[in-house]
């Protein structure tokens, strides 16, 4: 079960419920993985509109890791995203959301 509170998210990858995470471990191999100069380069991006789905992938991919899921890239180009990619994006924008928000700001 995905604890919000943590900055955990939910989704269903390969037919496995799995839980993302974005650690800070996570956030900088994301960073390095799409060529982000900062944090805020990153988030702006996403907030923006102006990702590809190779970007939505490997974010779903640093939250898996960071959730503590043992996969790489090859992995989860193989495994199916229960919902699709509108249910990934989703996933992807509480990931984000919820690991730069403290719990209880409104």
């Amino acid at each position: 079960m995905a604890n919000p509170w943590a900055g955990e998210v939910a989704l269903v990858v390969g037919g496995e419920r799995r839980v993302l995470k974005l650690t800070l471990g996570a956030l900088a191999e994301l960073e390095e993985r799409l060529g982000a100069d900062t944090l805020v380069d990153l988030v702006g991006r996403f907030e923006g509109g102006r990702f590809s789905s190779r970007d939505l992938m490997a974010l779903i991919l640093a939250g898996l890791r960071g959730g503590g899921a043992d996969l790489e890239a090859a992995d989860l180009l193989r495994l199916e995203i229960e919902g699709g990619p509108v249910v990934a994006a989703r996933a992807a924008a509480a990931l984000l959301a919820r690991a730069f928000t403290v719990p209880g700001d409104g």
